[in-house]
């Protein structure tokens, strides 16, 4: 913004910028991220907080909204600044939606889940009653900085998390990246997504992911982006996941919930004869290969039953159910019947 440069550079007015920052994010970039504000001469707060799904609250909402009230910001041109994994550019993103009516707001996603879904699209929120996101609003951030570096700084399990959510785009919409995930996957979490030169062999593997993935879930979210249609493929892997992910709380991460699901969902679109055996092997294998969870214990008849009792209540009625009906190609479906259900559950479990 032209206006603010001069502002800056008149000296008239120090810029100023309040930060949430995860705090593991914090041990580790802190430093570099003060010393940027410090080297450009930016008055800054910087709020490091747990960002957990244990406690994305209100009541951290509230504790962010404090310390923005203290700090004292112009909602015009003074964004707050997230800089952590999706549960903190939520979190934020409610804080800032609720201060004033609206604060801007600046993403900037530290894992790989959060790279590729929660940097993407308009929604925000915290968990209520143990519910997933029960309290939110539909407010996009001004901008999303997308820097891959973060990620090799995280645990595998956390990459591996994050390609559940690049699966889902892929077999719902792209052949050309479950291609990719099939063929890079190993490679993908080895390397932790950075691009190295002497990667020939592989292309630049984890920045065509990375992309495809954006760019099909943009595609996907952009003329809907206040889900006036509830008829969205992008809620595959996330009919059954939330009930799920909240039950067994802290013991799976929400791509690996997410993933479960698509494995359920896979033998359904199975059982109801829109994929071969040998397309739900391939989907099952490739899950596999991603180090993802295919089965998990807590998954029982009663839970499932239950998730989809709840989807009903939040899609007018409808199961509105995004099944895959080839490799990266899908539709969503409202006439499952139990009976179908329960023959794709008994032999998922079984095998």
């Amino acid at each position: 913004d032209p206006q603010q440069l001069e502002l800056a550079t008149s000296g008239k007015r120090k810029l100023r910028r309040f930060i949430v920052i995860d705090e593991v994010v914090d041990e580790l970039y802190g430093s570099k991220v003060r010393e940027y504000f410090e080297e450009n001469n930016v008055q800054y707060k910087i709020l490091a907080l747990p960002t957990t799904e244990e406690t994305k609250s209100m009541d951290l909402v509230l504790n962010i909204l404090q310390e923005v009230q203290n700090f004292s910001i112009d909602r015009r041109t003074e964004p707050i600044i997230a800089i952590g994994g999706g549960v903190c550019l939520d979190i934020v993103g409610l804080a800032a939606s609720l201060y004033r009516r609206r604060t801007p707001y600046i993403r900037v996603p530290t894992t790989l889940l959060s790279y590729v879904d929660a940097s993407v699209g308009a929604k925000n929120g915290v968990n209520f009653l143990q519910c997933k996101n029960k309290l939110g609003g539909y407010t996009p951030p001004v901008a999303s900085f997308l820097d891959r570096s973060f990620i090799q700084s995280i645990p595998r399990r956390h990459i591996s998390n994050g390609l559940g959510e690049i699966l889902k785009m892929a077999l719902m919409k792209h052949k050309g990246l479950f291609d990719l995930l099939k063929s890079h996957g190993k490679y993908l979490l080895d390397t932790k997504f950075q691009s190295y030169s002497g990667s020939a062999d592989h292309g630049d593997a984890a920045l065509q992911t990375t992309r495809i993935a954006i760019e099909t879930m943009l595609e996907e979210l952009a003329p809907n982006l206040w889900e006036d249609d509830l008829d969205r493929l992008v809620d595959f892997g996330h009919l059954i996941s939330p009930e799920l992910e909240m039950r067994v709380l802290p013991s799976l991460m929400h791509g690996e919930a997410v993933n479960i699901d698509m494995a359920f969902m896979t033998y359904v679109a199975y059982m109801r004869g829109l994929i071969t055996a040998e397309e739900k092997e391939q989907i099952i294998q490739c899950m596999r290969g991603l180090e993802l969870p295919v089965w998990h214990s807590g998954c029982s008849w009663p839970l499932i039953k239950k998730a989809l009792m709840e989807r009903l209540k939040h899609s007018g009625g409808q199961p509105r159910m995004p099944l895959p009906t080839g490799l990266g190609v899908a539709e969503i479906f409202n006439d499952t019947s139990e009976e179908t259900l329960e023959r794709a559950y008994k032999l998922w479990v079984r095998e």
